[in-house]
């Protein structure tokens, strides 16, 4: 259970920039799967040349800013449709990341890593990594929130809600898309190098149907918690990410699961977490959760001649009161 915490810690980092296209943005962005392999890759090359760990993990990340900044210019400035633009730049990057490893897989088992003091203490799969790695994606949590909340992050925002509206309020609406996406890749290839140090390698293929997993996390996360607040929805989103973990991990457990059936299960987790808002279940839980709280005791409307008399109850006092409680007092 605590290897799927710290994989559903490590890909809610990418979770949260898939959260950041898709719904701050509005914006469907399909670089993701080719980001996160550009960022495994690269930190895993410079990892074998002797970089730093902590290094080799930034410029990774720092790759991701670019190729996101490539899908914004295809669709900003090339005029490319959002969708065909990000697919353009994820067919691309198929290429680049295979000149960039050399082969097709680049192992790192006996390379020094983020997590090598971990793994060689005993302590990587356990509660310590995981908090290791929760402190981390809460720095993150902590920073996007910040961000979004400036004008700058605001305008972001606006951009995405209504681009046409923020356009006329004087915001230059293609550079905060290119700024969107490149923020979004950035975090999404950061999450690729975690995650190549994590396994010990850097495959080619690792990101393929990435982009599955990563709206399953936002879909789960804001149909559980469903809160208007942001820090809460990111707060969400990285939930998601680690209830898809361990899903994934249970279904791994039943011994008459064909791995190679997991991209359809993926699928699977996707359509449900979609129905589950349209079928209004998680609301019908929390409204069955208040009823058992408070009851509404109606009373009856008062005739005229009560209402003349005075001797009428005003609507003013109150009308609910807890369940099990009794209204004499």
């Amino acid at each position: 259970m605590t290897a799927a915490l710290d994989l559903g810690l490590i890909f809610g980092l990418m979770a949260l920039g898939v959260y950041l296209t898709f719904r701050i943005l509005d914006f469907a962005d399909l670089t993701i799967d080719g980001s996160f392999t550009t960022g495994a890759a690269t930190a895993a090359i410079l990892l074998v040349g002797g970089w730093p760990p902590l290094a080799a993990t930034a410029v990774g990340g720092c790759v991701g800013l670019v190729a996101g900044l490539v899908t914004g210019l295809l669709n900003t400035w090339g005029k490319i449709h959002p969708l065909l633009a990000g697919i353009l730049t994820q067919i691309a990057l198929y290429s680049i990341n295979l000149r960039i490893m050399g082969r097709a897989n680049v192992p790192l088992l006996r390379t020094e890593t983020l997590f090598t003091p971990l793994r060689e203490a005993g302590l990587l799969g356990t509660f310590v990594s995981v908090a290791i790695l929760a402190g981390l994606l809460a720095l993150f949590v902590i920073a996007l929130v910040w961000f979004l909340s400036t004008d700058v992050g605001l305008a972001l925002r606006a951009t995405g809600d209504n681009e046409g509206m923020a356009r006329a309020q004087g915001i230059n609406t293609d550079l905060m898309k290119c700024l969107g996406l490149s923020l979004s890749n950035g975090m999404v290839a950061l999450s690729g190098a975690l995650f190549a140090q994590y396994q010990g390698s850097a495959d080619i293929g690792m990101g393929i149907g990435l982009i599955i997993a990563g709206l399953a996390s936002v879909i789960i996360g804001t149909a559980i918690i469903n809160n208007g607040r942001l820090w809460i929805t990111a707060i969400a989103v990285v939930a998601g990410s680690i209830v898809y973990r361990l899903i994934i991990q249970a279904a791994l457990s039943i011994p008459w699961f064909n791995p190679n059936d997991m991209k359809l299960l993926s699928a699977l987790i996707v359509i449900v977490a979609l129905l589950l808002p349209r079928w209004d279940v998680f609301n019908r839980v929390r409204a069955r959760s208040r009823e058992k709280q408070f009851v509404v005791e109606p009373w009856d409307t008062p005739d005229p001649e009560e209402l003349d008399s005075g001797d009428a109850r005003p609507p003013s006092q109150g009308v609910t009161k807890k369940a099990g409680r009794n209204n004499n007092a």
